[in-house]
């Protein structure tokens, strides 16, 4: 998520826990513990453009990691504010705690992937419950976490808690409900999806993207789940196919061994540029969401020497036209007169 969203959130926990006195003191510990993971951003490479990637959500993000993030936001904030504030060490470590703590699982509930459970597995959970930025979901917390500084009141913290279960809730039941009708599309199709995806896409829980995958590509849809269902028919893409899209590709070389690691940060979605034979894309991405178009891509280079690594683009076409397809879609109007059938 967004840093105001887990600063927002991390504010809020100790918040709904803390003695009037200590109000100010868990809103600033919670908000910058809460938003402290995210310094593995800071992890980088010039000559590695997949280092970050493989960093991001990792160790920082992990459950066991919270009481050691906790323990190092907690002394430095001890020692800045103690005095001001006439806080303990106890409580200036439960703050940072409860607020570090909601990080990881608040970005695992998008579609992202956090590794929870490293250091023993680095497999990516992602809940596809929220979007990785959702001002509906974060303007309602952002006011009650000030309203909770300025009443002194851990109530107004309450509430923004049983909002985020509600909306997380919310989210999850239409997580379930997109799954069930993909699934309904797949076997129109007469498609047995190997596996399914469905992701919300940016913003909001009423339009999400549906991939599924067959055993030579990937299909692409977008579903409005309102009261009445529209559905946005999408592309087909075939799987990427190293032995025959990339006939030149040294398998010992840094190029191949980067497209394994593209490959396992995006969960094997890939596939090559239709328009752009060096262009491998992450197909779980997309602007607009019926489309196969991704937000990031890596670049291949025949000519490139065998320790050479890959280059890595963000490929996030945010035109007028595209940012219009999306708004008629979240309105649920027709793109073409026979596009968008009923459920």
């Amino acid at each position: 998520m967004d840093p105001i969203t887990q600063g927002v959130l991390g504010a809020s926990v100790p918040q709904a826990f803390a003695a009037k006195k200590h109000i100010v003191a868990a809103t600033v510990f919670g908000a910058l513990a809460g938003m402290s993971p995210d310094l593995d951003n800071l992890i980088r490479s010039g000559t590695d453009p997949l280092l970050r990637m493989e960093y991001h959500r990792q160790f920082t993000h992990s459950l066991v990691f919270i009481p050691v993030g906790a323990l190092i936001c907690a002394l430095l904030f001890y020692f800045l504010f103690s005095r001001r504030w006439q806080i303990s060490f106890k409580y200036t470590y439960l703050y940072c705690f409860l607020g570090y703590a909601t990080h990881g699982l608040l970005d695992a509930c998008t579609s992202f992937g956090t590794q929870l459970l490293w250091p023993f597995t680095n497999e990516r959970f992602a809940f596809n419950t929220i979007s990785i930025i959702d001002p509906l979901f974060t303007l309602p917390l952002l006011v009650l976490v000030i309203l909770c500084v300025i009443k002194k009141s851990a109530r107004f913290a309450q509430v923004a808690l049983c909002w985020v279960l509600i909306y997380q809730g919310l989210g999850f039941y239409q997580h379930q409900r997109v799954m069930g009708i993909g699934s309904q599309l797949a076997e129109q199709r007469q498609h047995i999806p190997v596996r399914m995806e469905a992701k919300p896409s940016f913003g909001n829980l009423l339009l999400w993207k549906v991939i599924y995958e067959i055993e030579d590509g990937y299909h692409t849809d977008a579903v409005r789940a309102a009261r009445d269902v529209t559905i946005y028919p999408g592309d087909f893409v075939p799987k990427l196919d190293i032995d025959s899209d990339l006939p030149w590709l040294d398998k010992d070389s840094q190029q191949a061994r980067d497209i394994q690691r593209f490959g396992w940060f995006s969960k094997g979605y890939l596939a090559l540029d239709p328009s752009n034979p060096l262009r491998i894309t992450d197909m779980r991405y997309s602007m607009v969401p019926n489309e196969s178009q991704g937000m990031w891509s890596i670049w291949v280079d025949p000519a490139a020497a065998k320790g050479d690594h890959v280059t890595m683009k963000q490929d996030r076409d945010t035109s007028a036209s595209r940012r219009a397809k999306l708004m008629l879609m979240l309105q649920g109007n027709d793109l073409e007169s026979d596009l968008s059938p009923k459920l």
